[in-house]
């Protein structure tokens, strides 16, 4: 991913977390699809998102993000057994 894509994703993001209480009113449990500060639509998987945003938007020009309150639908924590 280019720094541009990045920067671009990181927007849509920012679009995200601005307007999150909003977004969960109306999509709470979905996944978005966000393009250019606009929500482009709604599905029930990360899957069905990207199959169907794919073909109209290059991958990587649009962000794919499950709305939901708090900081659970963005955050994820792993593990490792590894020890240094």
């Amino acid at each position: 991913m280019t720094e541009k894509q990045e920067d671009l994703l990181a927007k849509e993001f920012q679009f995200y977390l601005d307007n999150q209480d909003e977004l969960v009113k109306q999509y709470d449990g979905r996944v978005i699809v966000i393009k250019e500060g606009q929500v482009l639509g709604d599905y029930d998987s990360d899957a069905a998102a990207i199959s169907a945003t794919k073909d109209i938007h290059p991958l990587g020009t649009f962000l794919v993000q499950r709305v939901s309150a708090g900081q659970e639908a963005y955050t994820q924590i792993f593990h490792s057994r590894v020890r240094g």
